[in-house]
């Protein structure tokens, strides 16, 4: 059975209006800090491609006001269901800006489950694009993705991974992190974002890391959803790196 949902979430951004809309209405924008890959083709009526592990969804632009107001609506699937996206983009005094995003659509039976990860989710990729416009904006992007499905629950998979980078008890904001990942440079950075069990957020010299732990209800699924800014990553290096810094560190 299909259960109509509607979520709306609202943050202050150090960029202009114009800064925001790149990192929201173009696929390099959004690549910067959202998951996995988006294309979109500009203008009322564009078509656009979001693709994650191998998976690809697409979407008609239903709204392009550069600057002001940009929405979108997923294909339906057979079973009708489809997501709906608008942001709504407002400039304030002194070059910032105010981002307002509504999401509406249709959930399937598992539709509580769903909701709420939207809710805690967008609040981890909100905090990830005013990273991104702060520390990183404009500088060419490599998005990286691993998975380890069927991990531990959250308090042993939290253990391990905070142990491989340097936490121990309680994480806080601040706190500083050590990613040393076999094949790839090792580099310090920061806690920049703590929700555990679900979220944990990285940020280094050059690149946002997330952690994300799905919890016992959506199968205990660990994904890495990294935003590399250093020149000349390699993307296939760096996700074979990564999957087998999981499959090593829950075999």
């Amino acid at each position: 059975m299909a259960h109509e949902f509607e979520l709306s979430k609202e943050i202050e951004l150090d960029a202009t209006p114009e800064q925001v809309w790149e990192a929201i209405a173009t696929g390099p924008g959004v690549d910067s800090w959202f998951m996995g890959r988006t294309e979109i083709e500009p203008g009322e009526g564009g078509r656009g491609r979001f693709t994650m592990f191998g998976g690809t969804e697409t979407s008609t632009v239903t709204a392009w006001e550069p600057g002001k107001r940009f929405a979108y609506r997923s294909d339906e699937n057979p079973d009708g269901l489809f997501m709906a996206m608008e942001y709504l983009v407002e400039g304030r005094d002194g070059g910032s800006t105010v981002l307002r995003l509504v999401q509406h659509g249709f959930l399937g039976d598992d539709w509580e489950t769903e909701y709420e990860a939207m809710v805690t989710g967008w609040d981890l990729y909100l905090h990830k694009l005013a990273q991104y416009l702060r520390y990183f904006r404009g500088r060419p992007v490599t998005v990286v993705s691993a998975a380890r499905p069927h991990a531990p629950e959250s308090e042993k998979a939290w253990t391990a991974i905070k142990d491989e980078l340097g936490l121990a008890g309680t994480v806080r904001e601040g706190d500083p992190v050590r990613l040393a990942v076999d094949g790839l440079p090792s580099e310090d950075g920061v806690v920049d974002y703590a929700a555990l069990p679900d979220f944990l957020g990285v940020r280094t010299a050059d690149g946002l890391y997330g952690f994300i732990h799905s919890g016992p209800k959506r199968g205990n699924v660990l994904v890495l959803g990294h935003h590399i800014f250093a020149e000349g990553t390699g993307r296939e290096r760096a996700e074979s790196a990564w999957q087998s810094w999981l499959a090593r560190l829950f075999p």
